[in-house]
């Protein structure tokens, strides 16, 4: 007979063959992993960057442990063991593969922090080993992707969380109260910008041996096969369409998040159009789009999204969104919200950030795996509405096309685009159905 734990070693996907288990064992299963003990045991899968951030905050926690890290890179891992025991007092185990970790029933949740195409193997397998997850955004690199992820927290029932920490902000929650109050009369129109010049990437490394000490090969996971390049690793992964989506997928999932809670959307647009390319540096090593343009229509508004690789735009913010009513002008970012009078050149009212929104967005995790509730700041099925939204940009830039998706078929009606809802894994790893 074949065990869970062979299935996790012939293949993290393969996990999910377990839907067909009865329910009455599903439930039994469940059960065991109830509310866990006052401590809680952590593993981070991915130890660099906004991973190790993640885990840092929740470990500023009471009654946190971390048992295990995970990194492909041995020196990355290496260095976070040794910080972690100075930081914690003990030294985690480490690991390259994560499947090992889910085969430890100590652990209560998995902190995910890797590139993009590779959240949702690890979190529906995490789900499915009765793991608690806290996942980076965008939840995933893909539309079915994301409804994988969405399915396997429904199946499942773990508490997830995704790192869309804006949710817990007070300012982006003063945000959400004025512009439904009707301060702002009618809002025809949110537009929303990002401009970063890491978009771009100008120079770049030749194609090359991987680094000692890397499992390329485990890095690259379920994506196609490729030679090693510096400048598609470490920091600049995401500039590329087989681990990320650029801009719109980093921080637009962050902005349009906003843009979606603000104006009370909790489905697709009826048309999305988009044009984007390498325009301000075209000579850009990155695949994804340096300068990019959308326009997602809803009933009774419009929502803009625009990214260019020059870190400057309206209102003197490089990012943010601006909500554009008829008696009013709301604009925010992370540093600032600003109110404007219809008409009006100057604010009105002016409000700064007053909590740190990371480490309560660590605590409402912390809290909802301890109380057993699923309604976290920001569930996988928002995590997936936002992430989904950028992705519609991405596949109408490149199709070129207006396009209507529909979500309940999955499916644009149109074959160019339909392409482009789900990737194509590398064996011997497979997409969670």
């Amino acid at each position: 007979m074949t065990t869970r734990r062979d299935f996790l070693r012939i293949s993290a996907s393969a996990l999910a063959a377990s839907v067909i288990m009865p329910h009455s064992l599903k439930s039994q299963a469940s059960a065991s992993k109830g509310a866990p003990s006052d401590q809680l045991r952590l593993a981070l899968v991915g130890c660099r960057s906004m991973g190790w951030y993640d885990l840092t905050d929740l470990m500023n926690h009471p009654g946190m442990y971390c048992a295990a890290l995970c990194d492909v890179d041995s020196k990355v891992l290496e260095s976070k063991a040794a910080e972690a025991a100075k930081l914690w007092g003990n030294r985690p185990d480490t690991y390259t593969d994560y499947r090992r970790i889910l085969e430890r029933k100590d652990i209560d949740a998995v902190v995910i922090g890797t590139p993009d195409h590779w959240h949702c193997l690890i979190m529906t397998d995490a789900c499915s080993a009765w793991k608690d997850v806290y996942v980076e955004k965008p939840a995933a690199n893909s539309i079915a992707e994301c409804d994988a992820m969405v399915a396997a927290q429904k199946r499942y029932g773990r508490v997830v969380q995704v790192g869309q920490q804006q949710r817990s902000s007070k300012l982006w929650h003063e945000m959400k109260r004025i512009v439904d109050s009707g301060e702002l009369g009618h809002v025809g129109r949110v537009n929303v910008w990002a401009n970063f010049a890491y978009a771009a990437i100008r120079s770049h490394a030749q194609d090359g041996p991987v680094p000692e000490g890397v499992d390329f090969d485990m890095w690259l996971g379920p994506a196609p096969k490729r030679s090693f390049n510096a400048s598609r690793f470490h920091g600049s992964w995401r500039m590329f369409w087989d681990y990320g989506g650029g801009l719109v997928t980093d921080w637009g999932v962050h902005l349009l998040d906003m843009a979606l809670w603000g104006m009370n959307v909790d489905g697709m647009p009826s048309k999305v159009m988009a044009v984007g390319d390498n325009l301000a540096y075209p000579d850009n090593f990155a695949e994804t789009f340096d300068t990019l343009s959308v326009l997602y229509d809803y009933p009774g508004f419009l929502i803009q999204w625009s990214n260019v690789a020059v870190e400057s735009g309206p209102y003197g913010m490089n990012y943010g969104l601006e909500f554009k009513g008829t008696d009013g002008t709301l604009v925010v970012n992370r540093e600032k919200m600003e109110l404007y009078p219809q008409g009006g050149a100057k604010p009105v009212q002016q409000w700064k950030p007053t909590n740190n929104e990371h480490l309560d967005h660590t605590t409402d995790f912390i809290d909802c795996v301890r109380s057993r509730r699923f309604d976290t700041a920001c569930t996988i099925q928002n995590g997936a509405l936002c992430a989904k939204t950028a992705h519609l940009g991405n596949i109408a830039a490149k199709t070129g096309v207006a396009l209507t998706y529909d979500d309940a078929r999955r499916t644009f009606h149109n074959k160019a685009a339909n392409r482009l809802i789900t990737p194509a894994y590398r064996a011997p790893w497979k997409l969670p159905l």
